[in-house]
Formats: C-alpha cells, structure tokens, sequence
C-alpha cells in the first residue's frame, strides 16, 4: 500500500484546492477528475491508505465507485465530499465501515477537520496492517 490520499472530484477548483490544502499539511496527494482515471492509477500504484470521494461525478457516481475500490482494495478507508445536502449514506456502505461522520459537505468553511480525519484513518490504516 502507498501512503497516497486520493481525491476523485470533477470540480477542478474544489479539486485543486483540497489537494493544494492537504499537501500544505504534509500529505502526499493524488487527485483525478473521473473515476476512471482513479481506478486506472490504482491498478498501476496499488490502494491508497484514504480516498475522499465526491457523490456527483461524470463517469461513475461517489457510492459505485466506493462499492468497486472497496471490493478491489478493502483496506482503503473512504471519505465522502459531497455538496448535497441531502445526501444520505446507503446501508451497504455503513456496513463496510462509513459513518456519518465520514461526510463531509461541500463548501468546506474549514478544512482542518477533513485533515484531521485523514490522518488519523491513514494511521489507524497502518497500524491494522
């Protein structure tokens, strides 16, 4: 496993500036507009300890796409940056781990937070494995 976060949002400017944020707090960040480039990386690099997932995607939406990295990669931990406000967690994916508190709503005032959780479930991550 690589110690790369993965980001997957096609909002270029949400996108950059979450990686921008994260790489200023001393992660190494990786970031993909589709899914399918996502996924072609982590075929070629191998599973991230975390990827923070947007919901509405061009290619593949937030929920598949976690349910097919997760089957592939079940040691990834997975956050979710969506800007709806009504989105709801489905059921198959509390049970592979996800809470509410793995929800993060877009415009993110304070990215703090998000950090904070990224760090701690990369070392929760490595230290089960």
């Amino acid at each position: 496993m690589n110690n790369w976060i993965l980001i997957v949002d096609d909002e270029e400017m949400i996108r950059e500036n979450l990686k921008a944020y994260l790489e200023d707090e001393g992660l190494a960040v990786i970031a993909f507009a589709t899914v399918t480039a996502a996924l072609d990386w982590l075929r070629h690099n191998g599973p991230c300890p975390v990827c923070i997932m947007d919901m509405r995607l061009t290619d593949i939406d937030g929920n598949t796409a976690i349910r097919i990295m997760h089957q592939s990669y079940p040691d990834m931990e997975f956050l979710i940056h969506t800007g709806s406000s009504s989105y709801n967690l489905p059921e198959d994916l509390r049970a592979i781990g996800l809470d509410d508190d793995c929800v993060y709503h877009k415009p993110l005032c304070d990215m703090a937070p998000l950090a904070d959780k990224v760090r701690a479930l990369a070392s929760a991550r490595e230290n089960r494995l």
